[in-house]
């Protein structure tokens, strides 16, 4: 599946020739509540990751991408790391609606929250460029026309219209979903980093946010020793921003 971005490449933070596979680290960006230690931990480590962003409530009382944020946004962009929308008002998307092209939509934040609206492509398409408006009178740059739908369900009807308008949708790999807001009682952190050390393999696309609201134990902390392991199996890290997508991108089914 070829994505035509020709002056946008992966961008890797190991020598091409010292990888014996490829891993692209997805962040959403979710309570943000550590935010700044995974921003940390990244650039300790240097790895890249692709960010998919939305105007999402944080503990600082604010929004993700309200004014507050724009400092922690134009780092990570100097960094270079890379962005795609995950919808502004981090929308749920349900059953495709009764007309043909239309679909269910449940904003989370905004004005419209918790409402359950009628949408179609013109709406979706307006939502997603909503965050490119928004993220680049923060930082400059443009989004990447890439997108991911909040919590992964994104029906058929969904992923037509955001590609009417040039976004891909970007879903992750069964192994690759790390897990972070699961309960920790049932899914404890040395879990969820064993098994991803075990399992993740070659092209496998990773999820995880920058912050939790109902996990008691983040799994925040875990980055750093799952860095380390990946990085110890011979994995580079790349963004989601080559020419080819990952296959597992194009995943529309949640992981449960």
């Amino acid at each position: 599946m070829l994505l035509l971005w020709p002056a946008q490449q992966a961008v890797q933070a190991q020598p091409a020739a010292a990888c014996s596979g490829t891993l692209y680290l997805t962040l959403d960006t979710g309570s943000m509540r550590h935010a700044e230690l995974i921003a940390d931990i990244l650039r300790r480590h240097q790895v890249k990751a692709t960010f998919f962003v939305a105007n999402e409530k944080t503990p600082r009382g604010d929004h993700a991408l309200e004014e507050g944020w724009r400092a922690y946004w134009q780092a990570r962009v100097a960094e270079g790391h890379q962005f795609g929308s995950h919808t502004f008002d981090h929308v749920y998307f349900r059953a495709a609606g009764k007309q043909p092209g239309q679909f269910m939509a449940v904003p989370q934040f905004g004005g419209q929250a918790g409402k359950a609206l009628t949408w179609d492509q013109e709406a979706l398409c307006g939502e997603l460029e909503r965050v490119q408006a928004r993220f680049q009178s923060l930082t400059g740059r443009r989004l990447a026309p890439i997108w991911r739908a909040p919590g992964g369900r994104a029906p058929a009807a969904t992923m037509q219209a955001a590609q009417a308008c040039g976004y891909r949708h970007v879903h992750w790999s069964p192994a690759g979903f790390l897990g972070d807001e699961l309960s920790s009682e049932q899914h404890p952190n040395q879990v969820l980093l064993e098994r991803a050390l075990a399992q993740l393999k070659d092209g496998d696309i990773l999820m995880a946010h920058l912050g939790i609201w109902s996990r008691r134990d983040p799994f925040a902390p875990m980055f750093e020793p799952l860095i380390r392991g990946l990085k110890a199996r011979g994995f580079c890290f790349a963004t989601i921003d080559s020419q080819v997508l990952p296959a597992a991108a194009a995943a529309s089914s949640r992981t449960p």
